[in-house]
């Protein structure tokens, strides 16, 4: 089974003077896999002097559009995002995973409901795309946003919002919050915090009437933004995370019980791992080595993006044995309680292991 597929790059578009809009078109054969949910993420690969890079982007086209489009935003030091603002033309090809994520909620074109959202500078992408959609596809309902960006300069798709504003007249509020430029009403100046979070749901948001709060952007922003909304009466389920970039560089240390078990059984495990309907059995190192890269390492096509925890690309279920998971910025609750994991951070506790992608 072929994971990256070509994609024709019909238009790259200058969104802010550190960021590019790419508009993608899939071959003929091809178009069904890449027909994607709003808020789902493209994977892209490109070698880079001898080495695979893989990013993710997120699709920032809303379901009716026609089109597949993402947003970059140029990272310093980062050879993918910087060779797409700068080199990346019409007329090239790239290759890319099938669209995944879970960041979005079933459409109902009889729902009536109220959605806020908070994003932080290119998280904006995935918002734009659940947006678009919401307010083409649910007429009844109704979208408030609240975007958080370092100076005007810096707002991608401003004036693609303000667009929808004017176009969707008391369905969609944007509230922009600029760290570095003041503004008429000082509440929207600074960073979003726990006490930014209050005031807002004191003066402009009514949370009562919220069916489900999405938040993209920075981890610290993502977390004192949850708690707010869960202090002032949201539960879990109605808060749904996205994370772009981990605030944690590498590995998090082993949580007790990991290394508790560390000095027992053996040094090794049996992994059983079955992907794209074929099982293959391998030994692996009980310490060090996560499930992924033991898979890679024996030529496994097993898919993945970040490496990191933060995106879902390398999920998969545990059938037999116990692992644990060090990072984990991408399953729910639920997930991990049925048994699934992400095989980046998944590290052998017990003597055999026993995995499936295919469920």
């Amino acid at each position: 089974m072929s994971r990256f597929h070509p994609l024709e790059v019909t238009d790259v578009r200058k969104e802010t003077r550190d960021a590019v809009v790419v508009t993608l078109r899939p071959r003929a054969e091809d178009a069904a896999l890449f027909d994607f949910t709003q808020g789902q993420y493209l994977t892209f690969r490109k070698e880079f002097d001898g080495v695979e890079l893989r990013r993710s982007y997120s699709i920032c086209a809303g379901k009716d559009e026609g089109v597949l489009r993402v947003g970059v935003k140029r990272v310093d030091g980062g050879a993918f995002s910087n060779w797409a603002n700068d080199e990346l033309k019409a007329g090239a090809t790239i290759e890319a995973m099938p669209p995944m994520g879970a960041f979005h909620t079933p459409i109902d074109p009889d729902a009536q409901k109220h959605y806020l959202g908070f994003a932080g500078g290119s998280g904006i992408t995935p918002l734009l795309s659940i947006v678009k959609t919401i307010l083409r596809r649910e007429p009844k309902s109704q979208f408030t946003l609240v975007y958080a960006n370092r100076q005007i300069s810096s707002i991608m798709f401003r004036e693609e919002l303000e667009d929808l504003k004017n176009e969707h007249l008391g369905r969609f509020t944007v509230l922009h919050v600029l760290e570095s430029e003041g503004q008429e009403i000082d509440l929207f100046t600074g960073r979003i915090d726990a006490q930014k979070c209050k005031a807002l749901f004191a003066n402009w948001i009514d949370l009562d009437g919220v069916a489900t709060a999405f938040i993209c952007g920075p981890e610290p922003m993502m977390l004192a933004i949850a708690a707010a909304l869960r202090e002032h009466g949201l539960q879990n389920e109605q808060i749904k995370f996205e994370l772009f970039a981990s605030g944690q560089p590498g590995l998090a240390k082993q949580r007790a019980k990991a290394a508790a078990d560390a000095g027992r059984g053996g040094e090794t495990t049996a992994a059983t791992v079955t992907l794209d309907g074929s099982t293959r059995s391998f030994t692996m190192p009980r310490h060090g080595q996560s499930l992924l890269d033991a898979a890679l390492e024996q030529s496994l096509d097993a898919p993945y993006a970040c490496k990191a925890g933060v995106c879902s690309t390398c999920r998969a279920k545990i059938l037999e044995g116990d692992a644990e998971m060090l990072i984990n910025h991408a399953l729910e609750d639920y997930e991990v309680n049925a048994g699934y994991v992400l095989t980046c951070q998944c590290y052998p506790l017990t003597d055999t292991l026993v995995v499936s992608y295919d469920q």
